[in-house]
C-alpha cells in the first residue's frame, strides 16, 4: 500500500468504527470520549491484536491479508459495497466473489426489460437459468413462461431441445461458444462449485456438451451478431450485448437488437401474434 492508500484506509476504518453503536454489541456505553466502538473493541470482534489494528488505522500496520480485511469488514458490519471498498483501499483489488443463490429480479429490472419493446432481452443466473425476460424474448427466443422453471435454462434448451437446435445456422460453432462463455461466467460469479451438479447432469444427458466441457475453453459473452431461423419469421439477423447486473455478479442481462429495420418489423409481427398471457 502507498502512504496515501494507508491514510485513506485509516480514515475509512475510523469513520466506519465511529458509526457503530457499542450497546448493540454488548459493550459499555459510559466513559466514551468519541462515538462508536473503540479500536480494541473492533480488534476483539475481528480477533486481531489491538496494537496491530491501531497501527493499521494509523497507516503503519503493513500490508494486511485478505483474511484480515474480511474479518475487519465483518467486525464493522460492512455492507457488500462497503466491504468491496475496504478491499480496494487495503489491497488494491476487490474481494473474491461470493456466490449468491438466484432470486427473482427486482420490479425495476423487469421494467427495464419490458421497456425494450422490440429487442429480445433476458436475465440469466450463473447456471444460465433464465429468471426474467420480456415479450420480445418470448416471441423470438423461447416462450419461457410456458416452460417449467427447471427447463428455463439456456444450455438445456440448446443441447436437449431439437426445436431450439434447429434454429441455429451453425450449431457446432455456437455450441462451442456458449459452453466456453458459461464456464467463464460460472467462475467469475464464484459459482464453479455450485454448477457442478448441473454440469454433471447435462454431461450425462448430452455427450456433445460433455465433450465441449472437457475442452476447458473460456470465452466472454461480450457482444456480437447472431442469425436465427425462426419457424414463423424466417431468418432473423440480431446483434447482442451482455451486461452485468450491478451488485449481483451471478446475474447477467443479454439484449438482442434487430440488425435491420426489416428484422425489427419481423419481430414486431411476432410479438403481435404472441398470446397476451406470455411474459
Amino acid at each position: 500500500m502507498t502512504a496515501s492508500n494507508d491514510n485513506a484506509l485509516g480514515h475509512y476504518l475510523k469513520d466506519r468504527r465511529a458509526r457503530l453503536d457499542p450497546a448493540a454489541f454488548g459493550f459499555p456505553v459510559t466513559r466514551r470520549r468519541t462515538p462508536g466502538l473503540r479500536r480494541e473493541e473492533v480488534a476483539q470482534r475481528a480477533k486481531l491484536s489491538a496494537t496491530w489494528y491501531t497501527w493499521l488505522e494509523q497507516g503503519r500496520g503493513g500490508a494486511p491479508s485478505a483474511d484480515v480485511i474480511d474479518r475487519i469488514a465483518g467486525a464493522l458490519m460492512l455492507t457488500d459495497v462497503e466491504r468491496e471498498h475496504l478491499f480496494l483501499l487495503a489491497l488494491g483489488r476487490p474481494p473474491e466473489v461470493r456466490y449468491q443463490a438466484p432470486e427473482a429480479v427486482s420490479p425495476r429490472l423487469q421494467r427495464i426489460l419490458d421497456s425494450l419493446e422490440f429487442s429480445p432481452a433476458f436475465v440469466k443466473t450463473a447456471t444460465w437459468d433464465v429468471i426474467a425476460w420480456n415479450r420480445a424474448a418470448a416471441a423470438v427466443l423461447s416462450d419461457y413462461g410456458t416452460l417449467p422453471p427447471e427447463q428455463r435454462n439456456i444450455l438445456r434448451l440448446f443441447f436437449l431441445d431439437q426445436h431450439n437446435r434447429d434454429r441455429q445456422l451453425d450449431w457446432p460453432s455456437v455450441a462451442r461458444f456458449i459452453v466456453a462463455a458459461f464456464r467463464a461466467d460460472a467462475v467469475r460469479a464464484g459459482a464453479a462449485a455450485n454448477v457442478k451438479a448441473f454440469v454433471d447432469d447435462l454431461s450425462r444427458l448430452s455427450p456433445e456438451f460433455d465433450a465441449l466441457w472437457r475442452d476447458n475453453d473460456v470465452r466472454n459473452y461480450g457482444e456480437g451478431s447472431k442469425q436465427l431461423r425462426h419457424p414463423a419469421a424466417g431468418l432473423l439477423a440480431l446483434e447482442y450485448s451482455s451486461f452485468a447486473v450491478d451488485g449481483r455478479p451471478d446475474l447477467g442481462m443479454v439484449i438482442y437488437s434487430p440488425a435491420t429495420p426489416e428484422d425489427a418489423e419481423r419481430i414486431r409481427a411476432l410479438i403481435k401474434a404472441l398470446p397476451k398471457t406470455s411474459t
